[in-house]
């Protein structure tokens, strides 16, 4: 079996500019992360939840992680996302935030992408089996995972370097391995090494086995599967570590289990926690309410949105979560929001440094953008937006191209753009003040239009009429 093939990130040099604003007081940067220090700090920021083992091995966890000892370091460490949809989306992020610290640190990574497990569907988590995806489409949707999980690690190499020499990040696809691979081979040589009691007595089995739908096969034979890409990526990569959400374990622990069966080495998993919402269901795609990392699905302004909204008791444990920022800077913080908590200075920075990770400094920049010109009535950043951004924030305005005549009037736009209906009835709503331009109200039906103030610098108008019915109007010929 030929070594899967794709771009990987390499070590980060240093380049660029921390990803903290300022120079900080010295108790305020960030600590070096050693040994114990590494998985003690994620577990105080609430990134780590469990540990397995946790003990009882040859050499135990925070063994691996220690500079000190030879031959330890750097470790490389794993998690999979299988390409259920053509995007990441924000319960991904924490994974991910967990292989980016392991990397700030020193070690190696690997995002593996999901591209023959996706086929099956993992049941960890879910109460009935996922919808069957073709071929084709795991296929197209694995190509999506790849180039965004690439364009997250390029966001936090160019943007959040920390002046220390990283690990390598690398974004791998399990069907290399197992396109080739014979079924009754496959099942001759790995089948016998894991035992039907063993897989049976997992949580996410049990929980399926008693539900009205059951388990299928194909979903029964995940965890299988996840454990050979775990044996793969030890054999192939020296990979000793696994990466994922809570519901994961079971997964994790068959993993251990295939590997020290057949290698006498001990492997480890490390679980984050699940994201959810205000109800307690987990945000993802099957529950209908994932916000997606592909700004085609959800864009930089919503992105930013979504963490500027978050409560003031949660936000405090979602900085340590997902941000960078060090522990102290967070406490400075959350105590300048007790003085002025209507500043709401923790969302802000929140939703900064989560919008610059995902979406680099251009899509922090048009998120806020974004946000001056729908809750500030900024003309300035109207003025600046790009026909995108306008469409992102204003997803269900009507978009028109129209010929600018000379003498064109309030009325010909309103009319033009169908924002009105015709007659007496049009003409009242102008004049009682139901219609504005780029947020300035217009009253006169007859006014024409002046370019620099009806009409932006950048061709655009934007014209409401009532409280919620946008139109945006993209200028010819001017």
């Amino acid at each position: 079996m030929a070594a899967p093939i794709f771009r990987c990130f390499s070590r980060g040099q240093g380049l660029g500019t921390p990803g903290l604003s300022g120079v900080l007081p010295l108790g305020l940067r960030e600590a070096h992360s050693g040994a114990q220090g590494l998985l003690a700090m994620q577990k105080a920021r609430g990134l780590f939840k469990e540990f397995f083992p946790e003990r009882g091995t040859k050499t135990e966890l925070p063994e691996l992680f220690d500079r000190g000892t030879a031959g330890n370091f750097p470790q490389t460490i794993y998690c999979g996302f299988d390409p259920t949809a053509d995007s990441l989306h924000v319960g991904h992020l924490l994974a991910l935030l967990g292989l980016f610290h392991f990397q700030r640190a020193g070690h190696n990574v690997i995002a593996l992408v999901g591209g023959a497990t996706a086929r099956l569907g993992d049941p960890s988590g879910r109460t009935k089996e996922r919808e069957a995806l073709e071929a084709e489409r795991v296929q197209s949707n694995a190509r999506a995972l790849r180039q965004g999980l690439k364009a997250l690690a390029a966001n936090h190499q160019q943007l959040f370097a920390n002046g220390r020499t990283w690990g390598n990040f690398t974004v791998l696809d399990n069907s290399a391995w197992y396109q080739k691979q014979d079924l009754v081979d496959f099942l001759a040589a790995v089948g016998g090494h894991f035992r039907m009691g063993t897989l049976l007595s997992r949580l996410s089995v049990q929980t399926r086995l008693k539900s009205p739908e059951g388990m299928s096969l194909a979903e029964f034979l995940y965890q299988v599967l996840q454990a050979y890409d775990f044996y793969y990526l030890f054999q192939h990569y020296r990979c000793r570590v696994q990466l994922g959400g809570s519901d994961q374990l079971g997964n994790i622990m068959s993993g251990y289990e295939f590997i020290h069966k057949l290698t006498g080495e001990d492997v480890f998993g490390i679980s984050v926690p699940l994201i959810t919402s205000t109800t307690g269901a987990k945000l993802g795609k099957s529950a209908g309410n994932a916000v997606w990392l592909n700004r085609d699905k959800t864009s930089p302004f919503e992105l930013y949105q979504f963490f500027v909204r978050q409560q003031d008791d949660l936000v405090e444990r979602y900085l340590k979560l997902f941000t960078f920022l060090p522990l102290p800077e967070i406490d400075h913080i959350m105590q300048l929001h007790v003085k002025e908590p209507e500043k709401r200075a923790p969302q802000k920075r929140l939703a900064t440094e989560v919008t610059k990770l995902v979406h680099g400094q251009e899509g922090l920049d048009s998120a806020k953008r974004c946000t001056q010109a729908l809750y500030h009535s900024s003309i300035e950043a109207l003025e600046v937006m790009s026909d995108q951004e306008l469409k992102e924030l204003f997803k269900e305005a009507s978009f028109s191209e129209l010929v600018l005549d000379p003498g064109t009037s309030v009325l010909d736009t309103c009319r033009k753009a169908n924002a009105i209906p015709g007659g007496p009835r049009g003409y009242r709503m102008i004049t009682e003040g139901g219609v504005s331009i780029n947020h300035r109200q217009v009253t006169n039906p007859e006014s024409v239009l002046v370019v620099g103030q009806h009409i932006l610098k950048n061709g655009l108008s934007l014209l409401k009429i009532g409280k919620r019915n946008f139109y945006i109007i993209k200028w010819l010929q001017l």
